[in-house]
């Protein structure tokens, strides 16, 4: 499979990109060599070979799970720009439509 300019310009149009031409150049080229580096992976023979989980045989250090830390409310809410005493007030984001 080889990365032409029709098929940048496709990539570019869904993506809502706008490149320059040195860009797409840059993007051709580069798409192209990893593609070559697939195919340079694909013909390796991983037969018998089982598939690895982890990158080493090191296991993964674990702390233990105890809560620890927490602010009291009234420490938390001295720092929020807007509170009601109880909860922080943020501005509304989402703004449902009914109908």
């Amino acid at each position: 499979m080889q990365i032409d300019h029709a098929l940048i310009s496709h990539l570019e149009h869904l993506s809502r990109l706008e490149l320059s031409e040195t860009e797409r150049a840059r993007l051709l080229a580069d798409l192209n060599k990893i593609l070559e580096m697939m195919e340079k992976l694909r013909a390796v023979d991983v037969e018998g070979v089982a598939p690895m989980v982890y990158m080493n045989e090191l296991p993964n250090p674990l702390r233990p799970d105890i809560p620890g830390g927490q602010s009291r409310r009234e420490d938390a809410l001295r720092n929020a720009p807007e509170n009601d005493g109880t909860y922080f007030l943020t501005p509304k984001v989402i703004d449902i439509k009914k109908g």
